[in-house]
């Protein structure tokens, strides 16, 4: 039997894995937000591919994803990082991961998670989109906009429009699996 999927992963094992088991399943784990800001932060200008490809190498490197461990990086552990080849060795974006970190802390703070946050900006539910064609997907929307606005008044850095939309799509805040996708099927309760 062929099952019918997106055709973005184009047969590379890793994407095929992240399409079918992460991307568009919504997350409630403040960790795992933290993991997706992390990402995609450092996906702004490059390939999804490339950063899933190096995902573990971020996730050694970046003590987990720790947030409260990340907030406190010192300019020693900023060169350490830029010798990491393992990594994208970008300044800016390991920069904007500590300050991140730190805007993180005192969001959830302020909110008492940043799930509950982010949630709020589709009310509490995932956006189920209805998509034929891959060119059909939007690359920001009002959303996404206002995610942005708001995160960048926090303090937050690498959190374009682009970047929430992505950010929305891999955290399940938005279904973008083209219709005829298993998974769109599954995602949106109609398994």
């Amino acid at each position: 039997m062929n099952i019918e999927t997106c055709p973005w992963p184009n047969g590379d094992p890793l994407m095929v894995a992240y399409h079918d088991n992460e991307w568009g399943v919504p997350v409630h784990d403040d960790n795992k937000w933290f993991e997706f800001i992390v990402l995609d932060t450092f996906q702004a200008g490059l390939s999804w591919r490339t950063i899933l490809h190096k995902r573990e190498f971020f996730r050694q490197a970046f003590d987990g994803f720790d947030f409260e461990v990340i907030a406190g990086y010192k300019e020693q552990k900023v060169q350490e990082l830029l010798g990491n080849a393992g990594i994208i060795r970008n300044k800016l974006k390991i920069k904007a991961t500590i300050t991140n970190a730190q805007a993180f802390i005192r969001l959830r703070r302020e909110e008492g998670s940043f799930n509950a946050y982010i949630w709020q900006f589709v009310n509490g539910e995932p956006v189920v989109n209805h998509w034929n064609d891959l060119k059909q997907i939007p690359a920001t929307s009002s959303i996404s906009d206002a995610m942005s606005r708001d995160l960048k008044k926090r303090g937050f850095k690498f959190v374009g429009s682009t970047t929430c939309y992505a950010f929305m799509q891999a955290g399940g805040l938005v279904n973008d699996h083209l219709v005829y996708c298993f998974r769109h099927r599954k995602l949106a309760g109609k398994s």
